[in-house]
């Protein structure tokens, strides 16, 4: 008779065979180095979340090859892991020839995900190019999830899944003004509902 079903353990057996990537939120120095570790260790895939202190270390990341979505903050304070934020990281690493290493993520309510383009903004403030900015928000983030085959880019065959923008991605003036969803319009800027959504901030949308 076969022993019950351990769904927890078939999910740490597809870690180590490589068939799910582990996405690890690590803010310190500490945390980062021992992911760095057991990822060496144990031979499974990893990805840097936040990455705080990432600035420390890019030579260890970048030559173990782990990607990192970062969060970028542009006031001090919050909690004492984050204490050693800065936004030099992604351009450290570029630094180190590992630009494809670098994406960006929101946290809500950290960074309000509608300033996602922001983030790369800010990136590139503290020195990292436009080029792997502007891949940070699309094609790596996407490989990082292994679905580059299918989003992260415009090319024939992928899921068209896309941003109309009014102007520079990485401009505090630039506005979304349509988003696209398996080739189906699902956000338009013009349709005052919609609207709502882009400029609401907080407790948009909800009856009060």
């Amino acid at each position: 008779m076969k022993p019950p079903r351990d769904l927890a353990m078939e999910g740490l057996l597809e870690v180590l065979s490589g068939r799910r990537i582990v996405h690890h939120h690590t803010h310190r120095h500490d945390d980062i180095l021992t992911v760095l570790r057991l990822a060496k260790e144990f031979g499974f895939r990893v990805v840097l979340h936040h990455g705080s202190e990432a600035w420390k270390f890019a030579d260890e990341i970048a030559a173990a090859k782990i990607p990192c979505s970062l969060i970028e903050i542009d006031s001090p304070g919050g909690k004492l892991e984050a204490s050693d934020f800065d936004s030099r990281s992604a351009a450290e690493l570029e630094k180190r020839g590992a630009p494809e290493l670098v994406a960006f993520h929101t946290d809500d309510w950290i960074t309000d995900s509608r300033l996602f383009l922001r983030s790369a903004g800010l990136a590139v403030r503290a020195g990292l190019s436009r080029e792997t900015a502007l891949a940070g928000l699309t094609i790596n983030p996407a490989r990082m999830l292994d679905l580059g085959d299918r989003i992260g880019s415009l090319e024939r065959g992928k899921d068209a899944d896309f941003l109309v923008l009014s102007g520079d991605p990485l401009s505090v003036y630039t506005a979304v003004e349509q988003t696209w969803a398996g080739g189906e319009k699902v956000f338009d800027r013009a349709d005052e509902k919609d609207r709502l959504w882009a400029q609401g901030g907080w407790g948009a949308g909800k009856p009060s």
